[in-house]
């Protein structure tokens, strides 16, 4: 049976949410939930079991031990610098390529 790959955004604030929800949107899989806490990430993880978590730096390491805590085999990307995030993008348009592992332009550099 085939399901679609889910994913959950999370962010400091309601507009900073939408803005994340916007730039993961995508046709090969379902955007579910969505955190504007801390407090909220626990219970969206339990709740929805995403594929792909979608975090905000802004949230800090907090977030991103919450996701690793929640027991499941996640892949995680940071909007900004979060340690530990298996990929880390600089600006919204590259959400939707490192939802999908997909290397930025250059690399990776094969010799």
């Amino acid at each position: 049976m085939c399901r679609a790959l889910k994913v959950l955004c999370a962010a400091g604030d309601r507009a900073r949410l939408t803005a994340l929800k916007r730039a993961a949107v995508g046709v090969a899989w379902e955007l579910v939930g969505g955190a504007v806490s801390l407090d909220e990430l626990p219970d969206q993880l339990a709740s929805w079991r995403p594929d792909v978590v979608v975090l905000d730096a802004s949230l800090g390491p907090g977030a991103l031990r919450a996701v690793r805590d929640s027991g499941r085999s996640v892949r995680l990307v940071s909007v900004g610098e979060l340690p530990g995030s298996d990929a880390v993008v600089g600006s919204l348009d590259e959400v939707r390529d490192a939802i999908l592992g997909v290397p930025k332009p250059g690399g990776p550099v094969r010799a």
